[in-house]
């Protein structure tokens, strides 16, 4: 059986013990005559198996032989360390793996028989690399620096995963050329060494079974769970104070990265990235730290630009140069780059992007004032301790995203994305140190056209007495039977007294609702009849009764509370699902143009939108949004409608709803107002769409007592002339896709409080009946609900 490995690779795999053989040879001639005879015995048993110094291929000779092997390398496997080592032969980089130390053997059985042994993240282009430095450093001798932390991943016996740091011993390994070897020079290798990346070049120099592997490796595990030089690296990161930059912290910092690439004068830097704006600009942690890639030169487009900036930004990759001289030959367009790093005593450099959930947060910077020192290859080792750098500078960032949000909180209020950004800007400006005494400007939106709709419930705070009424009179009927059941066991002139003034409380509440009956009857209740009860609970006879009157009534605020929870769980229900469709359609108007957006629940959902140039000044606005946003405003109470239409039947309480819509074409002026923490029209003139938009649902058609707003159909208030035309284009679109019905009414809406000329289109809104699929008014439906009851 023929050694087969995972990837293709530039070895033909001579499992062979010379080296061994040879070092017993040389016990065998000395003096030490208990070495020398077991080194004669052991001599001769292997000279029965020539395969063990020419050269195994296949595991079929080392199954034969595995006790014989054992006791060759028994000096490099002790059995004393057997139980304490985890030891095994193997070929570096292979899964060619035999004579396992007995501890090694009991960790594979704990992972069970299922358990395929492989090496963390290691790609088929890593190990054929890999594989070609050895040849490099064996065959030719270039100390090339590929060392990097290769891990096992290999679960317990109990489930939990255990990492295990690989380290491997190439002194029993030769390296043979075939004739199929291609012969490199010095050229090819420094060619090689700056362009890992390429594995079809590597393939080319290092063609697949070129070259003989001859000898065997070891390998040494040891658990690295909890790596203490990475646990060093890491516990610095999380628990550093980023906002205030020590200098031991930077010192130990720097020292973790120049023993990992094993250079003492590397020097670290960093360059931060502002996504928003898709620019570079000098760090802001802590003090800031230094940034090789700008210096002092806050330009950065003039700095890094062409296929340094491509390499970073766009395609996320580490940009490693090995010699500043060549790249800038190789590259005219980064001349002014390297010129600048070259300045600074830079000779080479690996840059490596900073990427959390692929956003670009920063360039880590690695530099060297030797040629070649960095390069592409020792690289790879960020791969093992970036993604710690990575959280660490995210937490900083959402500890700095957290400080402008809680600036935005504190000096203004939620905000909504479209206007996000300008107070973004005024709390960065916060930030910066030294600004944080400035005062906080107004945010102002200027020329902006308003748009308002409502979708409210139709008598609310008439549904909601008649709800507390019924919880009432049923309270107080349940109390009155228990004070008469009393008053016959226990004739008290209190007792009668309480249904006295019961008696009177429900005769006054029958009558009318007054704005304190309730509040009057809880006080009553809770301060004189129960107390009452919970004396005379000790009562057999009472006790059951009490109790079941207990049960009637919501724990939380000791009265009924039926009538009541139906009536606010139907408004909440409808108020939820409304605010549910139109906070998702309002997410796909934002494609249209970018625009203000507000709701507000009340008994119902009502919303504000502003549209205009300022909201978005870096894109062109054109007047076509304007009327694209009302109209999609107009199929959206359309479509509240309908869903209230199909949540009806389902909802604790009959209530209804009334849909309005106000036009007002005049540009206003938004300011937010940092005492109220909301935006408000600025201006007194602007004041007069507020007084409209407060006052107009409750509104009368002229020289009627006739609301303006009806249920099932949408009203729509206006001053202009051409605003009519525009919405009735709207209504014979919504007429063509039957959402809408054929009559249309128009009226004069009765002046308010400085305010008149107002009319209004009133139309009806067409219900699609799922049982039979046709389109009904509000009206054709509630008679034939009649008609069925």
């Amino acid at each position: 059986m023929i050694f087969e490995s995972l990837y293709a690779n530039p070895f033909q795999i001579r499992i062979s013990f010379q080296k061994v053989i040879e070092s017993l040879e040389k016990i065998a001639n000395s003096n030490v005559d208990y070495r020398a005879t077991y080194a004669k015995g052991l001599l001769a048993e292997v000279a029965k198996v020539p395969e063990l110094s020419t050269g195994i291929t296949g595991y079929d000779v080392i199954s034969k032989h595995s006790e014989l092997i054992r006791h060759l390398l028994s000096d490099l496997f002790p059995t004393a360390l057997t139980k304490n080592e985890i030891k095994a032969v193997t070929i570096p980089f292979h899964q060619i793996i035999f004579n396992q130390t007995e501890r090694f053997q009991q960790i594979l059985r704990n992972a069970g028989p299922d358990f395929d042994l492989g090496i963390r993240d290691f790609t088929e282009h890593q190990f054929y690399v890999m594989c070609c430095c050895i040849v490099l450093r064996l065959h030719y001798g270039y100390n090339v620096d590929f060392a990097r932390p290769v891990f096992y991943d290999i679960p317990d016996s109990d489930g939990s995963m255990k990492h295990y740091r690989i380290l491997y011993n190439a002194d029993f390994m030769e390296i043979f050329p075939t004739e199929n070897a291609i012969p490199l020079t010095p050229e090819d290798v420094a060619v090689l060494i700056d362009n890992y990346d390429n594995l079809a070049m590597w393939k080319e120099k290092f063609p697949p079974n070129s070259w003989i592997l001859h000898g065997f490796g070891m390998m040494t595990l040891y658990d690295s769970t909890v790596e203490s030089a990475v646990s060093n690296l890491k516990e610095t990161l999380l628990t550093g104070d980023k906002t205030k930059k020590r200098p031991e912290d930077e010192e130990l910092f720097q020292n973790v990265f120049r023993s990992i690439f094993r250079m003492p004068d590397l020097k670290l830097g960093f360059t931060e990235f502002n996504p928003d704006e898709e620019k570079f600009r000098q760090s802001t942690v802590g003090k800031g730290a230094k940034s090789y890639l700008l210096g002092n030169d806050f330009d950065c487009d003039d700095v890094i630009c062409g296929c340094s900036r491509d390499l970073l930004v766009d395609e996320q990759k580490y940009l490693a140069i090995s010699d500043m001289e060549k790249f800038a030959a190789e590259n005219p367009d980064e001349k002014k780059l390297v010129e600048h790093l070259i300045e600074q005593g830079v000779q080479s450099a690996i840059f490596a992007p900073i990427i959390k959930n692929g956003r670009m947060l920063g360039v880590l910077e690695l530099v060297s004032s030797v040629p070649k020192q960095l390069n592409s290859i020792n690289a790879n080792k960020l791969d093992f301790i970036l993604p710690f750098i990575v959280e660490t500078m995210d937490r900083f960032y959402s500890e700095k995203q957290n400080q402008i949000d809680a600036l935005i909180q504190k000096e203004y209020t939620a905000i909504h994305p479209s206007v996000y950004w300008k107070f973004r800007e005024e709390a960065d400006l916060h930030t910066i140190p030294g600004n944080s005494e400035l005062p906080f400007r107004e945010i102002i939106f200027k020329d902006v056209y308003p748009l308002y709709g409502q979708i409210d419930i139709k008598g609310s705070s008439v549904a909601r007495n008649e709800a507390m009424q019924k919880d009432l009179e049923f309270q107080i009927d349940s109390l009155l039977e228990l004070l008469r059941d009393l008053s016959g066991k226990h004739p008290l002139p209190l007792i009668e007294q309480h249904i006295f003034e019961l008696d009177k409380m429900k005769t006054a509440l029958l009558d009318s609702v007054k704005a304190d009956s309730e509040s009057r009857a809880q006080q009553y209740i809770w301060n004189e009849v129960h107390p009452l009860l919970e004396h005379f609970e000790s009562d057999g006879a009472m006790k059951k009764k009490i109790a079941k009157y207990r049960e009637s009534i919501d724990p939380a605020i000791n009265m009924v509370y039926k009538s009541r929870k139906n009536f606010d769980d139907t408004l909440s229900l409808i108020n939820k699902k409304m605010a549910a469709i139109l906070d998702k359609k309002q997410e796909e108007a934002q494609e249209f143009f970018p625009h203000y957006y507000e709701r507000f629940k009340t008994d119902g959902v009502e919303h504000n939108l502003y549209i205009g140039a300022s909201i978005a000044p870096k894109l062109q606005y054109n007047p076509i949004y304007l009327g694209n946003l009302r109209l999609w405003q107009l199929q959206v109470m359309c479509d509240l409608e309908a869903e209230y239409f199909r949540l009806r039947p389902s909802l604790p309480y009959e209530l209804d709803v009334t849909s309005l819509v106000l036009v007002y074409s005049t540009p206003i002026s938004i300011r937010f107002r940092m005492d109220e923490k909301r935006f408000d029209v600025d201006g007194t003139y602007n004041a007069r769409y507020e007084v409209v938009k407060k006052r107009i649902d409750k509104s009368l058609i002229k020289g009627t007592n006739e609301r303006i707003v009806q249920a099932g159909k949408i009203t729509i208030v206006f001053s202009q002339t051409q605003d009519e035309k525009e919405y009735r284009r709207y209504i014979r679109l919504l007429q063509f896709k039957n959402r809408i019905g054929d009559n249309v009414e128009s009226f004069e809406v009765e002046d308010l409080q400085g305010v008149t000329g107002l009319r209004a289109l009133r139309v009806e809104v067409l219900y699609e009946d799922a049982s039979d699929g046709e389109n009904y008014t509000f009206d054709d439906l509630v008679k034939e609900l009649n008609i069925r009851n």
